[in-house]
């Protein structure tokens, strides 16, 4: 691997003037600046990376934007990547992969103002993140959750039959929040409008039912009568819609009182109806309309936590599996 700068010299001006390469950068900068008005914090990420991707290549003996091939793009990735006992920065994927994108924009941006012919990054590949897999509650920690959204006051009430919507139906905290009264179809079923506009009619389990026709008769008649009538299925105590920071603060503070010591979030009720249903035996499609997923294959994730629930369990459990 060719030798690289390390952090100090990347942000050392030379002092005998810039370079053509150098040039560009200031350009492209500018017009970032300009014309596409990025934020302070995005350009000096840009500056960072970019500053990086010139001083590397002045290393290489490269200071004109036509001298810059394929192989000079991928050995400066590959740079980035190296352990720092290689000459390397050993940066994370992540940022390796913001780096990528802001030399394959800065290459593009050459190429439209005729600085080079061909763009030399045109092939040029972040590096694979790893996959996060979402973080689900157990079954138990669920039913901890919906404990502690228990109550007979108005606002309790209403917490639990949101919770128990959200995990009944695997609805995004916004598409709960969009409902409408009319939504709740003849008790067993919701009408969830999702991304796109998109419709899907999900079924709601008895416990479900029973918290929102308690919400329904007690609750919301007496919300709904402070404010203009809206439609909203969940109201607040003034009787306007139940927004979504609302909500996801209504969350965090019920799970603050479970005490699960983990973090909670809107999502994870979502992941949580996901991940049991799979681990139930549902199949991954019904799961993906379910969900209101437009591709199996985002759906499809939660297969593999359930490979690895299966796969600790039976490392626990089973007598020669260590």
């Amino acid at each position: 691997m060719a030798n690289a700068p390390d952090d100090a010299s990347v942000s050392r001006e030379k002092t005998s003037g810039r370079t053509a390469l150098q040039r560009v950068v200031e350009r492209y900068l500018r017009y970032l600046t300009i014309e596409r008005g990025l934020s302070a914090n995005s350009l000096q990420a840009y500056r960072r990376d970019l500053d990086r991707y010139t001083e590397f290549l002045t290393q290489q003996g490269i200071t004109e934007p036509g001298g810059i091939t394929p192989e000079h793009s991928r050995a400066f990735i590959a740079w980035l990547r190296a352990p720092k006992l290689e000459g390397g920065l050993e940066l994370a994927a992540s940022s390796t992969g913001r780096a990528a994108s802001s030399i394959r924009s800065l290459h593009r941006f050459m190429e439209d103002e005729g600085e080079v012919s061909e763009d030399a990054t045109r092939d040029l590949r972040s590096p694979k993140l790893p996959s996060r897999l979402p973080k689900a509650l157990t079954v138990d920690e669920v039913q901890r959750l919906l404990d502690a959204a228990s109550g007979d006051d108005p606002q309790q009430l209403r917490n639990r039959a949101l919770l128990e919507l959200l995990y009944a139906t695997g609805a995004r905290i916004s598409e709960a929040v969009s409902l409408n009264v009319d939504d709740v179809i003849d008790r067993d079923f919701v009408r969830v409008l999702g991304k796109g506009g998109k419709q899907r009619i999900v079924p709601l389990g008895s416990y479900a039912q029973e918290a929102l026709d308690a919400y329904l008769v007690r609750v919301r008649p007496r919300f709904a009568a402070q404010g203009t009538g809206s439609p909203r299925l969940f109201l607040g105590v003034r009787g306007g819609p139940l927004s979504r920071q609302s909500a996801g603060l209504i969350l965090q503070e019920i799970a603050d009182r479970a005490e699960l010591g983990k973090s909670v979030s809107p999502h994870t009720l979502r992941h949580s109806f996901a991940t049991h249903l799979m681990q139930g035996g549902a199949d991954v499609r019904v799961v993906q309309e379910l969900l209101g997923h437009a591709s199996v294959s985002t759906t499809q994730i939660y297969t593999k936590v359930t490979q690895d629930a299966l796969r600790e369990m039976y490392a626990t459990a089973h007598p020669r599996a260590r």
